[in-house]
């Protein structure tokens, strides 16, 4: 039987990016609040100083950082026909685990989605027409728009210390920024980080092509910062060991850099670490939690009684938990209806590997965000009417490391995998490669779905995660189109060699490395017949229980989703301090 601890004001499963930055705002409206965090506690000082060997076979190939899947995996099918079995090593899915989550050792890079990101189904119809959806996407508006999030944007980026050059300050185009963006109260906290060798090239030779470069939003401070919360921020010295590690310059954005230091403070808030929520707990009636039952680190059981509930965990644990716990209806493929698990989507990955002859390009001067870009071919910022798809993507190229390890891959077509010839190519390489990475967008499809494995269980009998993707039609002529800009990009900039990059020609694979941005599953909106939360992110269903993450995307942008999370969170929390604790129950009316 769980023993039973005091009830709080609000409990919240998961301490990364969502979890932090919910706890942040309702420990300063005056709950009392509890996490709960599935790995360790992890601190800046203690556990990634700069004393710390930043060994790549630890961090960047086993992923010491990342959730084992001994702990937790999910099981993975590209179609219904097939018998999904589960993934025992992690590539494509890089769940994080401990305090600060996957915001330990996420790269950086701090977008905001385009305005019609938000209102894909409505934009497109208006513009194109109804025909313009391909067959089977279920493509739908958000519940909420650009102008709504633009004080969160703004906030989190703050309190990130987000350094940029603004495109758009309330409605006037500001030159060197990027120009598609959707209108800014105002600049970065931060200007932008200094530019590499191979990214002055890609700005030179696109604008030589016409289209509009410029610095991606990173956070990595480029310039010594102190934040809302009083928390001090360090320059980042380019060391280019962001992804997969920790930062101990405190330079990255990270809610142990930017949140933990004020949060852990307060009086009332408190983290248990090392201990798995189980499920949310239900009133008899369903219509309302009491709170969660968990598992601490030596196997006791304990319910946790709470007034809210937050699901913050990775996008697809936040899917799986409302699944275990009965929140929602279940999408059905069979038969088209049921929300949790509907909208899964993916990232529609494209681009080139580029090598050159004569440079030398230093990868190892890095950071995590270190990249320039351009947007013309993102979302709708270009004219769909002659092309047979919506959306594309943002193309770039990247200075975030030079690990040995993880670019001795980087050698031109044809040359051996092994031996003298492959030394040296890989010596003439190294300071000659780079690629463009375009990200895509990622629209749902009816087709594509999360749901419980029917067979295979974890170490507590619950059913696990399955994953059904592949790549739709629309993803694959989105991918065409962005690998055939990638290509011109990279001819501009006088690579000698160029090759192609475009994953959606084959089936999809989980262990192919493309991107690690997944979202959906338990997607806002206004119907809730097609929406498992409100414009809130409020369960329909269960009033006390919202959940936070990449999950309640209706669909993917262009982008990497963090900043987005970000604001999505400090939407609702705001909207629990304003409105909720006034008069607990829905948010909207049906």
């Amino acid at each position: 039987m769980a023993q039973k601890r005091a009830k709080v004001d609000a409990v919240i499963v998961g301490l990364g990016w969502s979890g932090s930055l919910m706890a942040n705002e309702l420990t300063q409206a005056g709950l009392n609040v509890v996490a709960i965090e599935r790995g360790a506690w992890r601190d800046t000082s203690s556990d990634f100083p700069t004393t710390i060997d930043t060994d790549e076979l630890r961090f960047a190939t086993r992923r010491s950082l990342m959730q084992p899947p001994a702990i937790e995996t999910l099981t993975f099918r590209n179609t219904v026909e097939q018998t999904a079995l589960p993934l025992r090593d992690w590539n494509t899915y890089q769940f994080g685990i401990g305090v600060g989550g996957a915001g330990t050792h996420w790269n950086g890079m701090t977008w905001r989605f385009l305005p019609t990101d938000f209102i894909t189904k409505s934009h497109t119809i208006e513009r194109y027409g109804a025909n313009k959806l391909l067959d089977g996407l279920t493509v739908q508006d958000w519940g909420v728009t650009y102008g709504d999030l633009e004080a969160y944007y703004d906030k989190f980026e703050r309190l990130a210390g987000t350094s940029g050059r603004a495109g758009n300050i309330q409605g006037k185009i500001q030159p060197g920024g990027n120009p598609f963006e959707g209108p800014r109260s105002r600049d970065y906290p931060l200007p932008p980080l200094e530019r590499t060798q191979v990214a002055m090239m890609f700005d030179k030779a696109t604008r030589d092509l016409g289209l509009h470069p410029f610095a991606v939003p990173a956070g990595n401070t480029s310039g010594a910062y102190v934040n809302p919360l009083g928390v001090h921020m360090a320059p980042c010295t380019y060391c280019g060991y962001c992804e997969f590690f920790g930062c101990g310059n405190w330079s990255k954005s990270s809610p142990q850099a930017c949140i933990m230091p004020a949060l852990m403070q307060r009086k009332n808030f408190s983290v248990i670490p090392q201990a798995e929520v189980l499920r949310v707990n239900l009133a008899d009636d369903k219509k309302t939690a009491t709170g969660v039952t968990f598992v601490d680190e030596d196997n006791n059981e304990w319910e946790q009684p709470a007034d809210i509930v937050v699901i913050a965990a990775y996008q697809m644990d936040n899917v799986r938990l409302m699944l275990l716990s009965g929140i929602g209806q279940p999408y059905d493929h069979a038969r088209g209806e049921g929300v949790v698990g509907r909208n899964y989507a993916y990232q529609t990955i494209a681009g080139a590997s580029i090598f050159f002859e004569g440079q030398r390009l230093n990868p190892f001067i890095g950071a995590g965000a270190l990249a320039q870009a351009v947007d013309d071919f993102n979302g709708d910022n270009f004219d769909h009417s002659n092309h047979d798809f919506i959306g594309g993507g943002v193309a770039l190229v990247h200075s975030t490391n030079g690990r040995p390890i993880g670019l001795a891959n980087g050698v031109p077509p044809g040359t051996p995998r092994w031996g003298s010839a492959w030394k040296k190519a890989y010596k003439e390489s190294y300071q000659n490669y780079n690629s463009i990475y375009c990200m895509g967008n990622s629209y749902p499809h009816r087709d594509v779905f999360l749901d419980l494995d029917p067979t295979y269980k974890d170490r507590f009998g619950r059913p696990l995660l399955r994953v059904t993707f592949d790549w739709n039609e629309n993803d694959k002529r989105s991918a065409k189109f962005m690998a055939d800009r990638s290509e011109e990009i990279g001819h501009a900039m006088g690579a000698k060699t160029v090759v192609r990059s475009e994953p959606t020609a084959k089936p999809f694979s989980p262990m192919d490395n493309l991107s690690s941005h997944t979202t959906g599953g338990a997607v806002m909106g206004d119907d809730p017949k097609t929406s498992a939360l409100n414009r809130y992110l409020q369960s329909w269903d269960v009033h006390n229980t919202f959940v936070v993450g990449a999950s309640a995307f209706a669909n993917n942008g262009g982008y990497n989703p963090t900043g987005t999370v970000a604001a999505l969170t400090l939407w609702a929390a705001e909207a629990i301090r304003t409105q909720y604790l006034k008069s607990p129950g829905p948010l909207v009316r049906t």
